[in-house]
């Protein structure tokens, strides 16, 4: 069974382009997100780990650390990491693991338990290796999302979802559809309207059991 919302995620301990890490230890107080790939130097992941790179800011004021995956070596990593900040025009300061033996994909399920990798390999032979995993302080799992290899991800919804989880975790709110951050917020159904209205001001009752309101400062 593969790794489900609220799962502690795997621990491991893995070479990077940066030296040796062990996750949970990398992760530390921190909030993360682990992006998974299946072969350097392939267009559509050069354009992710771009993007990734472009958003080093946002990352940062999120306290969220980042770490990519492919299943090729470091010395490639290192090699392809000129290509990415070339396309991107950004330095990708990031680290990327180097799952070249497959332990990592297969602990995350990214792959079936029998997979292995044949010489001369292709990103076909790894196309399932296609994953976010957005991971609290607390090492769970908060989310997670799986891509085609032909599909670039959209990072810009990659930090919205970030931004939904950080504020329900602080907040105690949930967010409706295409939130972004600075919009009204759904009321808890553990609240009642007088309840809500003492915590959030006024509310806007949609339906009894749909109300919005301002995030409280």
């Amino acid at each position: 069974m593969g790794l489900r919302i609220n799962d502690t995620v795997p621990n491991f301990t893995a070479e990077t382009d940066q030296g040796k890490i062990t996750f949970h230890d990398w992760i530390g107080d921190s909030w993360a997100i682990l992006f998974s790939h299946p072969k350097d130097f392939t267009p559509v992941c050069t354009t992710e780990f771009g993007a990734v790179a472009q958003l080093a800011e946002e990352w940062k004021k999120r306290g969220t650390k980042v770490i990519g995956l492919s299943v090729d070596g470091v010395e490639d990593h290192k090699k392809w990491k000129a290509d990415i900040e070339k396309a991107a025009g950004a330095p990708a300061s990031f680290p990327i693991i180097a799952d070249t033996g497959l332990e990592v994909s297969k602990a995350f399920d990214m792959l079936e338990a029998d997979a292995y990798l044949p010489d001369n390999r292709t990103a076909n032979d790894s196309q399932t290796v296609r994953a976010v995993f957005i991971i609290g302080p607390d090492k769970k799992l908060k989310l997670s999302m799986l891509y085609p290899m032909n599909v670039g991800r959209n990072f810009a919804e990659v930090l919205r979802a970030l931004d939904g989880l950080q504020t329900a975790n602080g907040k105690g709110v949930a967010m409706p559809a295409n939130w972004t951050a600075g919009q009204d917020v759904i009321v808890p159904l553990s609240l009642d309207d007088a309840a809500a209205e003492a915590k959030f001001g006024k509310i806007n009752k949609v339906l009894p059991y749909l109300r919005y309101a301002k995030l409280p400062d």
